[in-house]
């Protein structure tokens, strides 16, 4: 049994090193070959009133955080009260914790990355449409280099990736979900290609942590 446990939980840290190599690879192509070129033709094609299209959908991530401070801490006093959690407060906990560390996760990357956005939205930001600057600059603090990882992209898989594994049977929804707040970054230009599938590792990956934390420590403690 101890080996059968060890060898399941090996063959998810490969496949997580699996996606982290497939993940870097595509940024690594992205960067090269494909920010550019998308974020151009957004910018030529998508620009105006093709923005108010996808701007209300990149907006859908916005209540996640503060709806997992808040659901957690009413749970939370629930259980202190003694009162047992339903499986979907369970679920909610889980996306609370995952969406936090997501949140946590993308900040700091943010500042060790220091990308530059592909438009100026905020205080004259240096960017590849105005400007032609492109490029990470290490360690860097401030609004003009936060671009990488999305951190909306993050928060979004951070919450699908919990769902995902808890109702497999709505699959084709949380795909569609994920992939319109995709497309809605990439075509308001608000993040690159490569950026956005960066946010979407960070989010699985904390979804998916969880989801492993919290059935291993329901085992642990005997609920099945």
């Amino acid at each position: 049994m101890n080996r059968s446990k060890r060898k399941v939980s090996m063959t998810s840290l490969q496949r997580w090193l699996l996606a982290l190599a497939l993940t870097t690879v595509i940024v690594i192509i992205g960067f090269y070959w494909l920010d550019r070129p998308i974020a151009l033709w957004a910018h030529a094609h998508l620009g105006g009133s093709g923005r108010r299209v996808f701007e209300p959908v990149t907006h859908i991530p916005d209540p996640l955080l503060p709806a997992a401070v808040i659901a957690f801490f009413g749970l939370g006093l629930r259980a202190l009260a003694g009162r047992p959690l339903s499986r979907l407060a369970s679920v909610v906990v889980a996306c609370s914790v995952s969406v936090t560390i997501a949140e946590t996760t993308k900040n700091l990357l943010k500042y060790v990355f220091g990308r530059t956005p592909p438009e100026t939205w905020t205080h004259n930001n240096p960017s590849l449409i105005h400007g032609g600057v492109y490029g990470f600059n290490w360690f860097h603090v401030g609004s003009a280099y936060e671009s990488f990882p999305s951190g909306h992209m993050a928060a979004t898989c951070a919450v699908i990736s919990v769902v995902w594994i808890c109702y497999p049977r709505l699959k084709p929804f949380w795909a569609l979900a994920a992939f319109a707040v995709a497309a809605a970054l990439i075509g308001a230009n608000f993040h690159f290609f490569s950026d956005v599938v960066a946010g979407i590792f960070v989010g699985v990956s904390t979804g998916w942590m969880t989801t492993v934390f919290f059935d291993r420590q329901r085992r642990v403690s005997g609920d099945y």
